[in-house]
């Protein structure tokens, strides 16, 4: 997994997140011939739709392991298993365990593993500076947020889930802003809304993420795109930088039942070493992304989620259709998926960030994620700070979208995605891509100028997306 942000110039590692649960029952008695090597590990298992829980804990059980819980909207479970043999016996395309495979990966390199990241100390909210920062936000005034603002700046009934490491909830720019009743911690792919389950450990990265959607618009600080919205943490990266496949289920399904608009989702799924590597297991991880993701669109939840920072053409291969099929093809989870608004990042001067992955038809939109010496300042407990990356590129289409929400609250997913692609500026593929200078193409673009691989439908414009036809409001001349 990895984190989408990168602190200047250096790439920040991290990364991904559950709601809608059945807690399991007693666990059937281990059958005959079951093995232990060690603590019990965690595994997503895909059943066909329309299991019961009783008859999934039966599979479960005959396999070796012990159902923890399960969604019964999408058939998928969260299983424990001490047994190293449990996926094989419940079948390589039905089950996936993100620590085992780590732990193979480790074992294969001679590691230990990667170490636990220190602990964040808490901020005093007395001491984050005060001054007023909106002259370095560069990234706002790219797509016309303070003129949005003059419009709308969001309703406090549209709530944000924002799927990352965690919230400050204290941060003077957020305080207001934060709805710990929606918030919960998804890290074992069930949902706990303690405080301490959702509030951040190690990493930054979540708080970064929250100011760029809805930090206050008071004069100090900074403002996000939709200051008058709130945001809810659904804390899906664990203190290591990882979170697992059950992790992003768990997130997904927690916002689509607490009926949460809008998704933030600055992360990929990815187990492996790169989002390229294919196999059974990989189709596992997609299946069950891909179901909770579309139980979430019908439940009105729009999820929006990073194109990676891997610099990789995520353009489908002819033949691909399937997610195991087409050697070579790149796949980014959720952004890949269908139902999901992916973003690509563009520097200070429109346009995309070296490091931004791009893809005809995947790719939907782009914004601001900052290049070089110009990255993106936002909110990180205890003061602000820049930070560059898809993962700050994605909060400025998720704040637009709670604008949209705002401004005609009764619109569907498909209509919020419709209005915000529709009311994007659309950007053409570059003449010349060198970004090194050496004379040759660092990417290509692929597509026409109303919609490409390198940015989708265009640039998100805030203010034309909330001056709509119909509102009585002035609409940007294109």
């Amino acid at each position: 997994m990895s984190l989408l942000a990168r602190p200047l110039r250096a790439a920040v590692c991290a990364i991904v997140a559950l709601s809608g649960f059945l807690a399991a029952g007693p666990a059937a008695a281990d059958p005959h011939g079951c093995g232990s090597a060690g603590p019990a590990r965690r595994y997503v298992v895909a059943f066909d739709q329309g299991t019961t829980e009783p008859a999934a804990r039966d599979q479960v059980g005959t396999a070796c392991g012990t159902l923890s819980g399960y969604y019964p909207q999408i058939a998928v479970a969260i299983v424990t298993s001490p047994d190293p043999a449990f996926a094989e016996r419940m079948g390589p395309d039905r089950a996936f365990g993100a620590q085992t495979t780590r732990l193979a990966a480790h074992r294969a390199g001679g590691g230990a593993g990667q170490p636990a990241r220190t602990r964040l100390r808490p901020g005093d909210p007395s001491g984050v500076p005060t001054a007023d920062l909106s002259g370095q936000q560069w990234d706002m005034r790219m797509i016309d947020a303070p003129a949005a603002h003059r419009i709308t700046g969001g309703s406090r009934d549209v709530v944000v889930g924002v799927l990352d490491s965690g919230v400050d909830p204290d941060h003077p720019d957020l305080a207001a802003a934060f709805d710990a009743a929606d918030s919960a911690g998804c890290l074992t792919g069930i949902p706990d809304p303690s405080p301490a389950a959702w509030q951040p450990t190690t990493s930054a990265h979540g708080t970064h993420v929250a100011g760029l959607v809805a930090a206050a618009d008071d004069g100090k600080g900074i403002t996000g795109v939709a200051p008058g919205v709130r945001i809810a943490s659904v804390k899906v990266i664990d203190d290591r930088g990882d979170a697992d496949p059950e992790a992003a289920v768990c997130g997904l399904m927690w916002a689509a039942e607490r009926h949460l608009p809008i998704t933030n989702s600055s992360w990929f799924v990815n187990p492996w070493s790169l989002s390229c590597v294919r196999g059974n297991d990989r189709g596992v991880v997609h299946e069950v992304l891909a179901r909770a993701v579309e139980y979430a669109t019908r439940q009105g939840t729009v999820n929006v989620a990073a194109a990676t920072n891997e610099a990789v053409d995520l353009t489908p291969s002819p033949g691909s259709g399937s997610p195991t099929s087409g050697a070579g093809k790149c796949e980014a989870l959720p952004a890949g998926l269908r139902d999901v608004v992916a973003v690509s990042a563009v520097g200070a001067d429109r346009v995309k960030a070296g490091y931004s992955s791009y893809g005809l038809g995947v790719v939907d939109v782009t914004a601001p994620g900052g290049e070089k010496n110009h990255c993106v300042v936002s909110t990180v407990p205890g003061g602000y700070a820049p930070l560059c990356g898809t993962s700050m590129a994605t909060p400025h289409v998720a704040g637009v979208l709670a604008l949209l929400k705002s401004a005609h609250p009764g619109y569907s997913a498909a209509e919020l995605r419709q209005a915000l692609e529709t009311h994007a500026t659309p950007i053409p593929c570059p003449d010349d891509y060198d970004l090194t200078g050496d004379g040759t193409q660092d990417a290509y673009c692929d597509g026409y100028d109303d919609f490409n691989g390198f940015y989708g439908h265009g640039l998100v414009d805030a203010r034309s997306a909330v001056a709509l036809p119909g509102t009585g409001l002035p609409t940007r001349a294109r």
